[in-house]
Formats: C-alpha cells, sequence, structure tokens
C-alpha cells in the first residue's frame, strides 16, 4: 500500500491476475480499512469460484460433488446473474461454452464491482478499481477533471487505439492481445478470432465485463447489437486494424498513442 498528497494505491495479485486500487480521496482510517476489505473481498471470491482451485466450491459444483444448495450464496447469485446475461445477449454470453461449469467471464467484473461498493460505503468517492484491465471508475480523477483511460491497441503494443473519458463508468476489454483466441463461440465452442479487441463502456462492471465478452463471441454481430442497447456503448478494432464505435461512446476513437 502506498500513499500520496490524493490518497491511496495499491497492488494486489488475486485470480491469476493484478489488481490495482486507486483511491483518489483523503486518506481516513474507514478508507484505509475499507481498502483491506476490498482486498480479502477478492480473495475470497477467489477461493470460491476459482476454476483452476480442485477445491473451489464451483469446481466441486462442476464436478457434482456438491449440489447448489450446499455452495456459498455467492455462487447462486453469480448463476443468477450469468443467466440473465445469457438471456439478455441471446446466448452469446455462455458459462458452458467450454463443456464445462465456467462463470468466470462475468466473475471479475462483479468483484471488482463489489470492491467499488466496499470503498464507496466508507467515504471513498473518487476511485479506480482495475482488475486486469477491467475497470470500475467513481467520481473524478480529481476536481473537475473526469478520468481518462487508454485503451491499448491489440496489434501495436504500446500504443492505445482509443482513449474513454468520464465519470463513474465502467470500461471493460475483451480481445486476443494478451491471452490469444481463448473466447470460445457459445454456439459452435470455436475460439473467436471476427475481431481484435472490443471495449464496452457502461455504468455496472458486472454487466458491461459480461457484455464485452459477448459482443466479441459475436464478431460482426457485435456493432449492431450494441448500438441498440441501453447504458452502453462499445469500440472495437478489427482483425484488418479498422476500427468502428457506437453513436455515444465516451472517447477518442483514434486518440493519442
Amino acid at each position: 500500500m502506498s500513499e500520496s498528497r490524493r490518497g491511496l494505491r495499491h497492488v494486489e495479485r488475486a485470480m491469476g491476475t493484478v489488481f490495482s486500487f486507486d483511491i483518489r480521496d483523503a486518506r481516513t482510517p474507514a478508507v484505509e480499512s475499507a481498502l483491506g476489505d476490498a482486498v480479502a473481498w477478492l480473495h475470497h471470491v477467489d477461493a470460491v469460484f476459482s476454476t483452476y482451485r480442485a477445491d473451489s466450491p464451483v469446481s466441486r459444483l462442476a464436478r457434482g460433488e456438491i449440489g447448489l444448495g450446499e455452495c456459498p450464496a455467492l455462487v447462486r447469485e453469480v448463476l443468477d446473474l450469468c443467466e440473465r446475461v445469457g438471456h439478455a445477449t441471446d446466448g452469446w454470453f455462455s458459462i458452458t461454452a467450454n463443456g464445462g461449469l465456467d462463470p468466470t467471464g462475468l466473475v471479475k467484473g462483479w468483484a471488482v464491482e463489489r470492491a467499488a461498493q466496499i470503498l464507496r460505503a466508507a467515504g471513498a468517492h473518487h476511485t479506480c478499481v482495475n482488475g486486469g484491465g477491467d475497470l470500475q471508475l467513481s467520481g473524478e480523477a480529481a476536481p473537475g477533471m473526469p478520468w481518462r483511460i487508454g485503451i491499448a491497441h491489440p496489434h501495436r503494443p504500446g500504443d492505445l487505439c482509443t482513449v474513454v473519458t468520464g465519470r463513474d463508468l465502467a470500461v471493460a476489454t475483451s480481445g486476443t492481445a494478451e491471452r490469444g483466441a481463448h473466447i470460445l463461440d457459445p454456439h459452435t465452442g470455436t475460439p473467436v478470432t471476427g475481431l481484435a479487441s472490443v471495449t464496452v463502456v457502461g455504468r455496472s462492471l458486472t454487466t458491461t465485463d459480461a457484455y464485452a465478452t459477448a459482443a466479441f463471441a459475436m464478431g460482426a454481430g457485435a456493432r449492431d447489437w450494441l448500438a441498440g442497447l441501453d447504458g452502453h456503448e462499445g469500440f472495437a478494432v478489427a482483425r484488418d486494424g479498422g476500427t468502428w464505435h457506437t453513436r455515444g461512446f465516451p472517447g477518442t476513437p483514434g486518440g493519442p498513442r
């Protein structure tokens, strides 16, 4: 944990990725305690939902060793959310695309959003919680200054393809730059390669992150779907390097590199 004039910063490894906390409010005992609680929450989520831990409730549920009623209540909450997102995306978001039970496409965004809520309840109203590049932003970066989030270009390491600007936003990106073709078409079970990346902006990272996964899986159909989606906007980089964005996208497509 580090301190600056603007508040607190902290980096934590959990759930197979890196989480960072950037708190721009004054450092208080309540905020400091809440940061500890938010970090503990992330590790708890990892213990419950990890598909890499044989003893996690989700792994045991997937193997049929326990029933849903024997899992922590959080598991039912997440599976219910996954079902709603699956319906909203016409099945393009799926927790069984790989043939097993894997709700992690929603869990990370949900965990980050809940961590941000823990901080807000303690009086931290200007925060950025970043989970592996997916962010829940609250308030402002500084008085009168919105947050500015650079989105990495999937074809040009070190460059940005767009900059998202705003207050109280959720920003999520799905693509192949970091992990290759890891997102599966839930209808065929094969890796999706139609787009290089999709960034979705909304208010809640729980749905925004899941919608980014679904939009990437849709490929060519993502643009029309995002354009008709209330409360969310999108930006995409195609395999050939071309870009498109929805009308209300709160950023600077083709922004500074």
